[in-house]
């Protein structure tokens, strides 16, 4: 795989006023990868989206795109669903995609295989107005997929529809993905980066939180640190079922979870034994619970 830098982003940032929405921002994404920017409503995922397709001019800080700075020319290499575009209700898909390939200057020639990938080719000639949601979405899809961009950006793509529609949706980026494009996708749901990325990035209130493989997140269970006056503590703590390894540091046992187990357990089979305990901390999360925390910070 070609790993050259297709967006180098540097200390980008944007304020609105008193509010800074994006925060000296450092990312790197390469040729090849989909790569999710996950975070919750109000992370600064749109607005960095915004700075990098020119629509919102940054306050400070800069990004190339190829390794250049941005541009027209690097811009018609780049397709984006930003927001709903605006197609005709009363023309076809098909019509809608020819007039888009034209005010972009694309070749007309790429529709029916933008279609074929978007699942579209049976209903190209029904008027978009009798579209269904999901079905609006993958035409804003292939509309951004005409001009065969080296790299596709979606805000979001599956907002609003139903579970149908999004597995739709994540089956196209996948597909897509091994067509060759890199994909820079925008969520809110952790699920969805996990199932459809490679590579991510987590933001909140604007600042870069991680960022690394996808691969990453499953890994680093939870370490519990626990005490209890009890003699016979440390063999309780090895018949837990929930026990991967126990260590004893400063006279505490650092007990490393199973995935998929937590502290309270822990707590409750000691309760359970007739063990109370003066100190039972959470001392390293699961990456993915880190997340989740993060990402419901917002509602």
């Amino acid at each position: 795989m070609n790993l050259e830098t297709v967006l180098s982003i540097q200390r980008l940032t944007k304020n609105f006023g008193k509010l800074c929405a994006v925060n000296q921002l450092d990312l790197e994404v390469k040729r090849g990868q989909v790569f999710g920017m996950l975070g919750p409503n109000g992370s600064g995922k749109t607005t960095t989206l915004g700075m990098l397709m020119g629509v919102t001019h940054p306050t400070s800080g800069s990004f190339t795109w190829f390794g250049e700075k941005p541009s027209h020319l690097t811009r018609k290499k780049i397709g984006a669903v930003l927001e709903h575009p605006i197609f005709y209700p009363y023309l076809s898909g098909q019509k809608n995609l020819e007039l888009n390939a034209m005010i972009k200057g694309a070749d007309p020639n790429n529709i029916p295989k933008v279609l074929e990938m978007v699942e579209l080719s049976s209903r190209k000639n029904d008027k978009y107005r009798t579209y269904s949601l999901g079905m609006k979405q993958r035409l804003a899809i292939a509309s951004a997929l005409v001009s065969d961009p080296i790299i596709l950006i979606l805000d979001e793509p599956t907002n609003g529809l139903d579970p149908m529609g999004i597995a739709e949706i994540r089956q196209i980026i996948k597909r897509i993905a091994a067509d060759g494009k890199t994909i820079i996708l925008a969520s809110h749901l952790l699920d969805e980066v996990q199932k459809v990325c490679t590579h991510f990035a987590v933001l909140r209130k604007g600042k870069l939180m991680h960022s690394g493989p996808v691969d990453d997140v499953g890994k680093g269970e939870e370490t519990v640190e626990v005490m209890a006056f009890h003699d016979d503590l440390s063999i309780y703590l090895q018949e837990f079922v929930g026990s991967a390894s126990i260590k004893r540091e400063d006279g505490l046992y650092q007990v490393m979870m199973k995935d998929g187990f937590h502290s309270q357990d822990l707590n409750k089979f000691l309760f359970e034994n007739g063990i109370i305990t003066s100190h039972l901390v959470t001392k390293k999360k699961s990456l993915e619970k880190q997340f989740l925390e993060i990402l419901s910070e917002a509602h």
